[in-house]
């Protein structure tokens, strides 16, 4: 069978009997998963099913657990006695219960579900709760019944998002400036106007699926279907989004379907007593590295159950897509740890999940089945071929995947080598190289690259120097240094790195430090779990002109299309430290020399007048001004046509034809 994968990828054609395996999967699995159904849309209404159902007369409440034997919905609501609510076996191992009269459940009531299983009685949260708490002076977890009075009233009900895409990725805990858990009010207040300010399109939030331990990111989830309680109700994240909406961003949500958490009374790990119901038995459902459980994607249960969970957050919260975490450890099943991905045979081998690979193809064709306009993007280390290419061509069918290489090679690069010694051919192609017809979402640095033990590309540049030394009045090399290549290896990454664009939030004003969630480690600290907004807005600091050139490069990006098209390169000068590049008629220069400026420097450029439109050297955002707003007529010379300008050291140049 001929796909457009291998069309798009010569060296895969040794592959075509993988890939037309891959394919074969997809087919049998949907099939077996559909039976007598027509469309994806029929099997992943299991949130509508199970869980907490008001009906005619009353409540319902259903769970699916076939490893157990008994099964009691305890509560508020009755006491808390164990023995007066049993809930009766149905078949395919459900369980269900009706309670009636419309008030027999009510808003705020805590909830929880006793399983008695192979002689044990566990306390276990519902699988399918949408609303999970915590007790403040025990710490233990539990369901709580959220039943507003009246239902959420949405004021954007139909969103259409911008492409490409320009992503403020944020994390609503530590989005403030106090010492403590942010909420979900005070990043719609706060945050989302200057997200909306600076010209990003889209944010991607983590942490929102319930985690019993916060600092794990929200990457080690207890509940699947609940909006963590920490940050407010259900209907104060719906107001976020609705209210992103109205702003013209588009929210995406961090969804961890890679592992779960392995505690069994706050999440669904042995809800039913046995350590197989979502995850493979034994020791092959443990994550070697990360302490966690693994799902099984060969069940149909578990399929089922996650295109359900998809389809949960899109319906009921209005997301618009996700972004898939942890996809390496997903595709393979040594989880891509300590694996090099340096020949075409480590994708195909027994070592790949074909399994989970179905699943993500599964999951892609429910997402834009639910919204052709939907978005997926995929983080994954071993640059899977077909990844980010439609399913009918070979692919798994993602939107996007994350150019995760490109913080590696920068961070690499400032660690490892004097700016003197840094390789211009080599940051070019770190930028440039991707899988054919595959869209890359390019970046600096996410919350990845300043976990605790490691620090902002900021922090790195300039470290101490940043605690006394970032006052506009003051002259700092070191800083001078820091501010200079933080803009230019932001707007390079962003103009040359991807289809579109990611950027932690703060990074963009150079946030220092790390990020260290509250433990007992750190005396349980907040000092480095939130952002510092007071940095950005005091005008007397350099923070201010940073932010203010990021506004500059997203809304100039954002407004001329840049990202549409596709970077060509016109320059590159080892010798000289000069790169030059256009893209969608606009051109890119940038000089890495350390001490040399260039007088009359020649730009490759097509006939006409061409007109500086910003520079990283720019006064307004910190830099020295250097570089005067002026025509530059082209002309020709060897036979080339171009320009001659003023390439000043340490900065981009970002140049329009007049006519454009």
């Amino acid at each position: 069978m001929s796909f457009s994968l291998i069309d798009a990828d010569p060296y895969l054609k040794d592959f075509e009997g993988d890939i037309d395996l891959r394919m074969q999967n997809y087919a049998r699995v949907r099939k077996n998963l559909l039976g007598t159904k027509k469309s994806l849309l029929d099997i992943s209404e299991n949130h509508k099913y199970y869980g907490f159902h008001q009906a005619d007369g009353g409540w319902y409440y259903r769970e699916n657990a076939p490893g157990a034997d008994e099964m009691y919905l305890v509560g508020d609501f009755n006491g808390w006695d164990r023995f007066t609510h049993r809930m009766k076996r149905r078949k395919n191992g459900d369980f269900e219960i009706f309670l009636p009269g419309k008030d027999a459940l009510k808003n705020g009531q805590n909830i929880q579900t006793l399983v008695y299983s192979h002689g044990k009685a566990l306390e276990r949260i519902p699988v399918y709760a949408d609303y999970v708490v915590q007790d403040a002076e025990t710490h233990q977890w539990c369901a709580q019944l959220f039943i507003p009075d009246k239902k959420y009233h949405w004021k954007k009900r139909s969103f259409h998002p911008q492409k490409p895409l320009l992503i403020y990725e944020c994390h609503i805990g530590m989005a403030q400036d106090k010492f403590g858990v942010g909420t979900y009010k005070e990043f719609t207040e706060n945050v989302l106007p200057r997200v909306a300010k600076l010209g990003y399109n889209t944010i991607q939030i983590m942490a929102i699926a319930e985690h019993p331990y916060y600092g794990s990111f929200g990457y080690q989830v207890s509940n699947f279907f609940a909006a963590s309680s920490r940050f407010g109700t259900p209907d104060d994240l719906r107001e976020l989004i609705d209210t992103a909406h109205e702003l013209g961003i588009a929210v995406l949500l961090d969804v961890v379907h890679s592992h779960l958490v392995k505690n069994t009374r706050e999440g669904i790990a042995e809800f039913d007593g046995t350590d197989y119901q979502f995850s493979p038995h034994g020791a092959k459902g443990n994550h070697p590295a990360w302490g966690t459980r693994l799902f099984d994607y060969a069940k149909p249960e578990v399929l089922r159950f996650l295109l359900s969970n998809l389809r949960y957050w899109m319906e009921e919260y209005h997301f618009d897509g996700f972004r898939f975490d942890g996809v390496t450890s997903m595709l393979y099943h040594n989880h891509g740890l300590g694996q090099d991905f340096d020949n075409y045979k480590k994708y195909f081998s027994l070592n790949t999940n074909t399994d989970a690979v179905t699943y993500l193809q599964l999951a892609n064709e429910l997402v834009h089945e639910l919204d052709s306009d939907a978005i997926t993007i995929a983080e994954d280390t071993s640059a899977m071929p077909g990844l980010a290419l439609p399913i009918a061509d070979g692919g798994i069918g993602f939107d996007y995947r994350m150019a995760m290489g490109e913080p590696d090679f920068w961070i690499k690069t400032l660690k490892e080598k004097k700016d003197e010694d840094w390789d211009i051919w080599n940051i070019w192609y770190e930028l440039t190289s991707r899988r054919p017809g595959e869209k890359v979402i390019g970046y600096v640095e996410s919350h990845d690259q300043a976990l605790v033990g490691d620090k902002t590309v900021m922090f790195r540049l300039c470290d101490k120097e940043m605690y006394y030394g970032m006052e506009k009045k003051k002259q700092n090399l070191v800083i001078d240094r820091g501010v200079a290549l933080h803009k230019m290896i932001r707007l390079l990454t962003l103009t040359a790195g991807g289809d579109g664009y990611l950027n932690f939030m703060g990074n963009e004003f150079g946030h220092p430090e790390w990020i260290d969630f509250p433990r007992e480690g750190n005396n349980w600290s907040y000092q480095y779990c939130r952002r510092q907004w007071h940095l950005v807005d005091d005008p007397k600091l350099r923070f201010e002109d940073l932010n203010n050139f990021d506004a500059k490069m997203i809304n100039f990006v954002k407004e001329n299309h840049i990202l549409a098209g596709t970077p060509e390169n016109l320059w590159v000068s080892q010798k000289d430290k000069v790169l030059i590049y256009k893209r969608r008629g606009k051109i890119f220069a940038f000089n890495f020399d350390t001490k040399r400026s260039y007088e009359g420097y020649h730009i490759p450029a097509d006939a006409g007048k061409w007109k500086l439109e910003f520079s990283t050297d720019d006064k307004e955002f910190g830099g020295h001004g250097r570089c005067s707003a002026q025509t530059y007529d082209s002309f020709r010379w060897e036979d080339k046509t171009g320009f001659k300008v003023y390439l000043p050291s340490r900065s981009g140049l970002v140049f329009s034809r007049e006519s454009d």
